[in-house]
């Protein structure tokens, strides 16, 4: 297996304008991903995804945040090295209006670069897998039920 990158994509009736938020802002993430999420949607900003109750912190970097098209972050750092960009998994949001919505691309790459063993690097990728597996359908569940609101 490759283990290269990890790619989603999925269509939501919702603008780039919208959907750009719901990726790049804590209060939103923290609605379909994460239990919460401490950052500032800058480059170079510095914060945190967390799950649980801060039973997983996983510290990120904003690396592009160009709205409405694209967000990028950092994270999964190696131990001891949290804001280390060498060796650590880059997520990616593309959004691209289609008539009246958005084409999201996601795009999860870094895995090799990691230095991982091979169990290692396939079960953490497998995870990955599994996870996204999950929360991109939860992003667009998430977009529709906030676009449909009152």
């Amino acid at each position: 297996m490759e283990y290269g990158s990890i790619e989603r994509e999925i269509h939501v009736d919702a603008s780039p304008e919208v959907v750009f938020e719901v990726v790049s802002r804590p209060e939103h993430i923290s609605q379909w991903w994460t239990d919460d999420a401490r950052f500032e949607a800058t480059p170079g900003a510095v914060g945190e995804l967390v799950w649980g109750d801060r039973a997983t912190v996983a510290p990120m970097t904003v690396v592009r945040a160009e709205p409405p098209r694209l967000f990028s972050f950092r994270w999964c750092y190696p131990e001891g090295a949290d804001d280390d960009p060498a060796g650590s998994l880059l997520v990616v949001f593309e959004l691209t209006p289609v008539g009246t919505g958005t084409r999201i691309r996601l795009t999860e790459s870094g895995f090799r670069e990691m230095g991982w063993e091979a169990a290692k690097l396939e079960e953490l990728y497998a995870d990955h897998v599994s996870g996204w597996d999950t929360f991109v359908p939860r992003l667009g569940d998430y977009l529709a039920r906030l676009v449909s609101a009152p």
